[in-house]
């Protein structure tokens, strides 16, 4: 295969780690994963949306902990999450809560559609595209909004995030 043809195929598959949460399956762009980790303990922080559970101290620094089932779902049941996913986001860490690491997959771009337009306006902000993962839903996530800015100042107004 030329060279050429192997860029072509490369730029038409994305490496994600595929996590579950709740009923959803996601996919998070392997871009953006810094490591998996079981969960620590989370302090909660007021005034934060119900999706952001607190900060857990995670490798010397604060880091905002987003519950993804309840991202996703709007519920959560508390004590519940079964691993972390740590994702950079910009210039920033940020902890996902997930019930379960599935594991890594390359997704086909060309078999991910954009979300529907009566869906639009639900997740656009979260989710990037999506797909089926093993004859499920799959979710692709758009890393960068999965802490809102308004969040981020927040913290940063607190002290709290780096």
């Amino acid at each position: 295969m030329s060279d050429s043809a192997l860029n072509a195929q490369a730029a038409q598959a994305r490496p994600a780690l595929i996590v579950r949460a709740g009923t959803r399956t996601a996919a998070i762009p392997l871009q953006y994963v810094a490591e998996t980790m079981r969960p620590l303990t989370i302090e909660p922080v007021a005034g934060t949306p119900s999706f952001v559970l607190g900060l857990s101290m995670i490798r010397g620094a604060p880091m905002p902990v987003v519950d993804l089932r309840a991202l996703l779902e709007g519920n959560h049941l508390a004590g519940t999450l079964g691993r972390f996913v740590t994702v950079k986001v910009a210039e920033r860490y940020v902890a996902v809560g997930v019930d379960a690491v599935v594991g890594l997959r390359t997704l086909e771009v060309a078999l991910l559609a954009d979300l529907p337009a009566l869906l639009k306006d639900a997740e656009s902000d979260l989710i990037e595209a999506i797909g089926t993962c093993d004859a499920q839903l799959l979710v692709v996530l758009r890393a960068s909004r999965l802490v809102p800015d308004a969040v981020w100042i927040a913290l940063a107004a607190s002290g709290a995030a780096r």
